[in-house]
């Protein structure tokens, strides 16, 4: 069993930066970010493997986003810069049932609860 707690969701301004963290108790793969907007699905927004050699990212967020681990603090981290209204939705943490990297979602184990994101314009 592994618990996800994330952190760092915020009201920011179009143009600003965020950074979201996500503290793992239990052993961890591949992690990833998803995010959901009201009335939309969930949508994957960026992984990396367990050695934090692969990264991937969804291509609205490239450039944009850096998604980051430090297995020591089992923590991963998603760097948010040059935000944009769009962006604006509920951002989830999970942890992948392997070490390939996935972007879906019933690919995933264990969620977070969950951090809002809003960027206004």
């Amino acid at each position: 069993q592994v618990q996800l707690v994330e952190s760092g969701g915020g009201l920011v301004q179009a143009g600003g930066s965020l950074r979201l963290s996500c503290a793992a108790s239990g052993r961890t793969y591949t992690m990833a970010w998803f995010r959901q907007a009201p009335g939309k699905e969930r949508e994957f927004v960026a992984a990396i493997s367990w050695s934090a050699g692969n990264t991937y990212y969804v291509d609205s967020v490239k450039g944009r986003f850096t998604i980051s681990r430090d297995n020591a603090k089992n923590t991963v981290y998603l760097q948010m810069n040059s935000l944009k209204p769009e962006d604006t939705a509920v951002y989830y943490c999970a942890v992948a049932r392997s070490l390939e990297i996935a972007t879906t979602p019933r690919l995933y184990a264990y969620w977070g609860q969950g951090t809002q994101v809003t960027v206004s314009s």
